[in-house]
Formats: C-alpha cells, structure tokens, sequence
C-alpha cells in the first residue's frame, strides 16, 4: 500500500525540513480549520471518529493490514503486542464514550457547538461555550503510540488544527491514524499534519511553537523543561513527564492466585512495560493462601507462557546489555540472600522476575523485567515507595471487595492519580485523567455569558 504525500512525515528520508516550512505548513493548518473544521458540529465529529475506530478494528481495514504488515519492524513491538494495544484504544472509540467525556469534561457534549448551562444548576441563566486552540501542536513521546493517537483525538473533539511532533523514526502509527482520517474526511485531514524531527533543532521548534496557542508535549522530565523554554508566552503549555506505576495485592485477593497472577502477568507484557502505566514493583502481602515466592514463581511461569503467544520481540543492543547486567547483579545478591531470588527466561532476556522483602520500590528496565516484594501490610508498600511519590501514575490493585475501598482512599491521599484492577494498568478508560488532570478540558477555553 503506498500512501500519498499527505503529511511532512511522508516526505522521503533525504528531504530536509526548514523552519518556513514548517511556518508555512502550520499557517495553512490555521486557514483550513477556518474552512473546513470551525464549523462543524460535535455530533459529526463523534460519528466520523467512531467509525474511523471502528474500521481500524476490522483486520482487512488497509491502514490496520499496513500497521500489521510493517509496524513490527518500524515500532519493536511484535504483531500480537501491537495489535493488542491497538485494539484496545480503538475499542474506546464509541459515540458513546466520547459523548460520556464531553459531559464529564465540558458539562455539556454540546458546549463546542453553542452556549449550554450545565446539566444542573443556574436554572439556565448562566450558560457557557468552551473553544478549542486555533493550532494546537503535540510533541509526541517516543515510547508508545498510543499517547499521541489520544491527543489528535481531543484536538478533533475540540475543533483545532494541529501539528504532530515525532521524535524521529516514531511517526509510523501516527501517521496511519492520520492517513486514516484524511481517508475517511478530506477536508477534516487537511487540517492535521504529521512531522518528525530530532529534539534539540530549535529553529524548527521555534517555527512550530510560535504559532502554537497551545501546546502538549509528553516525554522525560529533562525533555519537557526543554520545551518550556521554548513556548512563548502568548501559548498555554501543558507537559506530562516522566511516571511509574505498581501493582499491589492482598492476602485475601491471592485465594484466586492464577487469576491474579495472570492479570499481574498481563500488566507487565502490554506495550512490553514501556508506558507510564506498566508496574515496575508487584507489592504483595504475607500472609495468604500462596506467599512471596510462590507468588513470583507462578508469575515467571506465566510470563513464559506469555511469551509463547504474545512475544516481547527483540531489542537493542543496548536494551538486552542493561538487563544482562541487572540480571547479573541480582544472581550475586540471591547467592548471598535468601531474601532475594531471581527467574529469568532462558538464553534470552524476554523476561525477568526479582523477588525481594526490602519494600523500597525500585525502578525497572523495563521489557518485562518486573520485581515482586513482600510486605506486611499497605503502609510498608507506601513507605517504600516514598522516594517516588510524586512521580506513582497508576496502582494496579488485586483487592476483595470489602478491602478495595479503604485501600483506594488510602492510596488516593498518599497521591497515586489512579486505582484500577490489577490487569487492567496499561488499558485506562477514555476520561481518565491523566497524571490527575482533565484531558479535554486542559485544551479548551470559555466563554461565560450571564443572560
């Protein structure tokens, strides 16, 4: 399938980009909103969306077979990963989802269109309008694609042209997507572009941010005080940096072990750990029907089995030298040990259980290298991972239903963002609120009228 030159990502590799390129492309951006998007209603939009998703679920869909055929080598993730995560992105896509975000962010689903009080309250003499940004430009992260795929969908929602940011060799699942809506509305395409650069080239980043109202960016802390220098002050900047998650389980959720292991199990292979939302630490208590060891044991073996059917894929050189090293330090400390044991996977690095009693929380790998560590009781886990406080995204928890409340408001106050299933870390709803802000309503703005 060879895809027209739509986008500054389908150039050729040799073509080089300018700064006046980049001025020119976003100048045209803001015209075609102008034209062609401005004016469109929310109820559209959510039915063009929907059934771009739905088409990208369907395996004969070309840009789908596209992404399958190609997407493997281009991305590193395997074709049953990438059509996993795929999957379950572009499940999130109904009409009523997107509606339900409207109302959860905006009030009203149709407070783009025209002004509407809230659904209760003012007794409708106190109505609003929100009103996306003109150009809103997303620097992409380079870990996973479905970050950037969410973002072009709120900039859709709120009617704003935007410019898509690569880091460079990372535009191939943006680019489709974007393909795919240009296939299925012209005009509504022509008001998107997806480009790729190396960071650091401040011409183009000036050429992009200065006509930016507004600009979201995702990626390390470092890349994102970068940015922040370089937006000017008549754009609004939102940043989402660098975040870890874990898993915790209770002694009353292990008397369904195998369930909880493979919902564990399932957390640390979806995007291959890579994401913000992968666990980095399985905390569990003492206590239980199966203990610590036990606990990893089963994991590794369900790991294995994982890699039967859904393979992490091969990595860098340098990727596979971190984990040998890691590996190599903890087969000393488990010689010396017996509170430290280590599975790995054999005559490779697909994957790596350590099992630990220190509850300090490390920091993995990644690529499936996950740690478990025993604890008493739900503080010891919450004191062990003090140091990473502010930057805990997601708890994926394994609770019984009387525990699971308590536990939720518990981890909520220490500051986690997110309490979800174990299971269930790597596929978040389409509302949530990332690093605990509002998606949708971080973009817009608003005009209040009093009547």
């Amino acid at each position: 399938m060879n895809l027209p030159n739509y986008f500054l990502a389908d150039l050729p590799p040799e073509a080089e980009l300018s700064a006046g390129l980049i001025t020119e492309a976003c100048q045209t951006l803001k015209r075609n909103r102008e034209r062609y998007l401005e004016g469109r209603s929310t109820e559209g939009t959510l039915r063009l969306l929907a059934g771009v998703a739905a088409e990208w679920l369907t395996p004969d869909f070309p840009f789908r077979r596209m992404a399958m055929e190609a997407g493997p080598e281009i991305t590193g993730f395997t074709t049953p990963v990438l059509s996993a995560g795929l999957d379950q992105f572009f499940q999130l896509l109904t009409v009523e989802n997107l509606e339900s975000l409207l109302w959860q962010e905006l009030g009203h689903p149709q407070r783009l269109d025209n002004f509407f009080p809230n659904e209760r309250g003012w007794g409708g003499s106190y109505v609003a309008l929100a009103q996306g940004p003109q150009l809103l430009g997303h620097v992409a992260p380079g870990n996973l694609p479905i970050p950037v795929l969410m973002e072009m969908v709120l900039g859709l929602l709120t009617r704003s042209a935007q410019f898509v940011k690569c880091a460079s060799g990372r535009t191939f699942v943006p680019r489709m997507f974007a393909h795919s809506l240009y296939d299925a509305d012209r005009k509504l395409g022509a008001c998107m572009e997806v480009a790729e650069w190396k960071g650091g080239l401040d011409s183009l980043d000036a050429a992009l941010f200065s006509e930016c109202d507004c600009v979201v960016a995702t990626g390390s802390d470092e890349t994102l005080a970068a940015i922040s220098g370089k937006i000017p002050p008549t754009a609004r900047f939102f940043g989402y940096g660098t975040r870890v998650s874990f898993g915790y389980v209770t002694r009353e959720a292990l008397r369904q072990t195998q369930s909880v292991v493979k919902r564990a199990a399932a957390d640390v292979a979806a995007w291959n750990q890579c994401g913000c939302l992968s666990p980095h630490v399985i905390y569990v208590e003492e206590g239980g029907t199966v203990g610590g060891e036990t606990f990893a044991d089963l994991l590794a073996k369900e790991l294995e089995a994982l890699e039967g059917t859904h393979p992490r894929g091969p990595l860098s050189a340098a990727e596979s030298a971190g984990i040998a090293r890691r590996r190599s330090f903890y087969e000393v400390r488990a010689a010396h040990s017996p509170e430290t044991k280590m599975w790995a996977s054999n005559q490779s690095t697909a994957w790596t259980v350590i099992l630990e009693s220190d509850p300090k929380f490390q920091v993995s790998c990644l690529n499936r290298f996950i740690y478990v560590k025993t604890v008493t009781e739900v503080e010891q886990a919450l004191n062990g991972a003090d140091l990473m406080r502010e930057k805990i995204s997601t708890v994926g928890l394994a609770a019984g239903a009387a525990d699971a409340p308590e536990l939720a408001r518990k981890f909520a106050r220490w500051g986690a963002k997110r309490i979800c299933p174990l299971g269930q870390m790597q596929r978040p709803p389409l509302g949530w609120r990332h690093d605990g802000r509002p998606p949708l309503g971080d973009l817009v703005t608003w005009c209040d009228w009093e009547k």
